[in-house]
């Protein structure tokens, strides 16, 4: 019974084990069936997916093709009209050189034209000029062979016969001395100036080298001279200035050719004699601080004529040789004084040509700064200034105008004109330099004298300082030709007559007046 029930049992559980299996693959194959489902719907949702990702992509691809193609065309849009625009650009400019070649060629025409017509008016003035002399043969044959006429009438109608000719020729010949003047001006001038300083020499050195010391008695010259000429000894080589003492009454000279070292000496010397005391060692003491009191006032005076014409940033010592120039004189006109009036004209000038008036002021103050060492140093002033202006840190515009004012070498900027005709206006002022007010009139009478002496002259005005003669003369007695020859004939005639600086212009003015009354 019990294997019954075991065979049984194993009968039971063999086919629970079959029911299971079967269940378990029942139930497999639904889930397979149902992973199958859902992977065909994963499957399917994808594809939709990706159909719609496909024709997303595909729609902005069609669209940035379609974009760059709108941005190919506008492009191609903008060379096109750029290409187009050069283009009539191009033939503009065709068109301009064409009609520019046209204008040449019309021109080169033109100008043949006028040279034939020139070389036709040439070809009738050398015929003219052949008749013209064949004619002056012939009269001069016709009044030869005159007999019946005085020897004073034939010669009056020869000459008035030859008197265009030789109007003609006298022309011609003023040219050629003309020229030949200019070039032999240089050799002569040299040669003038030269025996004008040998005979101003001697005048010049006793009136410009010396300073006059008034003494209170003819005593104090013993006591100057000292015991065995000590003191004069001592002063002389404390200042480096030579003194004379002569029979000149109550008076010492004092000689040297530096005018800074004689105010040094000539104020010493009164010093000394106001105190009495003199001697070797009083003498140096004096001359000392008199140097310190002079070198003061030498650079007070240059600080004060650039405080005067508004030029600052100029160097102290350079200050110092302006403020030397204090002691110089020039013609009798104090130099300083001369380049302060120089800087003023400099600037006014120069702010009227719309320059700048304190750059010009600074070159005219500085013009004649040469002048202060002209007698240490070897060369003209104007190139000595030059070098001391730049030796201290003066701009190169500054040193040209210095070292150009008397053309030592040739101007090249507006300012050195500038200075050279604010130098001329202060020199040529009447009063400022050696010339007495009687013998300034005298010589401006003198000159328009000279001029009324001359047949049809009617008014006569000397002007500028007598630089410029100008001359009125009548109109029915002078002519054209003969005005030319005028104003030759009075230059020579001021040239014999007088003595004077530089030149002077003559200016002959002729004009016609018509005149005529309206009556009622």
């Amino acid at each position: 019974m019990n294997i019954y029930i075991i065979i049984a049992g194993i009968i039971i559980f063999g086919i629970g084990y079959a029911v299971a299996y079967w269940v378990k693959g029942k139930i497999a194959s639904q889930k397979i069936k149902a992973a199958e489902n859902e992977a065909n719907k994963i499957i399917e949702e994808a594809k939709i997916k990706s159909d719609a990702i496909t024709k997303e992509a595909q729609i902005e691809a069609k669209d940035k093709l379609f974009r760059m193609k709108s941005d190919f065309d506008n492009e191609n849009k903008e060379t096109r009209a750029e290409l187009k625009k050069r283009e009539k650009r191009l033939i503009q400019k065709e068109e301009s050189i064409d009609s520019k070649l046209e204008q040449i060629e019309r021109r080169d025409r033109e100008i043949s034209r006028k040279e034939t017509i020139l070389q036709k008016r040439e070809e009738n003035i050398e015929r003219s000029e052949v008749q013209h002399n064949e004619l002056i043969e012939e009269q001069k044959k016709q009044l030869e062979r005159v007999s019946d006429l005085t020897a004073e009438q034939a010669k009056e109608l020869l000459i008035r016969a030859m008197e265009n000719e030789a109007r003609h020729d006298a022309a011609k010949l003023i040219k050629k001395i003309e020229s030949e003047a200019k070039e032999e001006a240089d050799k002569k001038a040299k040669n003038i100036i030269s025996t004008a300083i040998q005979r101003y020499a001697g005048e010049f050195v006793a009136e410009r080298t010396v300073s006059v010391v008034q003494l209170p008695n003819d005593e104090m010259k013993g006591r100057i001279i000292g015991r065995e000429g000590r003191n004069i000894r001592a002063l002389e080589a404390a200042t480096g200035i030579d003194l004379i003492i002569d029979d000149t009454p109550e008076a010492v000279i004092l000689s040297g050719f530096n005018p800074v070292r004689r105010e040094v000496a000539r104020i010493s010397l009164m010093r000394l004699i106001s105190d009495g005391r003199i001697h070797p060692a009083r003498i140096e003491d004096i001359v000392k601080k008199v140097e310190l009191e002079v070198d003061q006032t030498i650079k007070e005076a240059g600080e004060q004529a650039a405080f005067d014409l508004g030029v600052h940033g100029i160097n102290s010592e350079l200050i110092k040789y302006i403020g030397r120039l204090k002691f110089r004189t020039s013609y009798a006109q104090n130099v300083l004084q001369h380049s302060i009036e120089v800087g003023f004209f400099t600037g006014i000038m120069a702010s009227e040509l719309g320059l700048s008036s304190k750059l010009a002021r600074r070159m005219g103050l500085l013009h004649d700064i040469g002048k202060a060492i002209d007698h240490e140093v070897e060369g003209p002033h104007a190139v000595i200034g030059a070098n001391l202006s730049k030796k201290f840190g003066e701009a190169p515009k500054v040193v040209h105008a210095i070292a150009a004012h008397h053309e030592d070498i040739q101007p090249s900027s507006v300012y050195a004109y500038l200075v050279q005709a604010a130098d001329g206006l202060s020199g040529a002022r009447p009063g400022a330099r050696k010339e007495l007010l009687e013998n300034y009139i005298k010589r401006l009478e003198d000159l328009e004298k000279i001029a009324n002496s001359f047949n049809g002259v009617s008014n006569t005005y000397a002007i500028q300082a007598g630089r410029e003669l100008r001359v009125i003369v009548e109109s029915g007695i002078i002519s054209d030709e003969d005005s030319v020859m005028l104003s030759r004939d009075i230059a020579k005639k001021i040239e014999e007559s007088l003595v004077f600086p530089g030149q002077i212009k003559v200016i002959v003015i002729r004009e016609t007046r018509a005149v005529e009354y309206a009556n009622k």
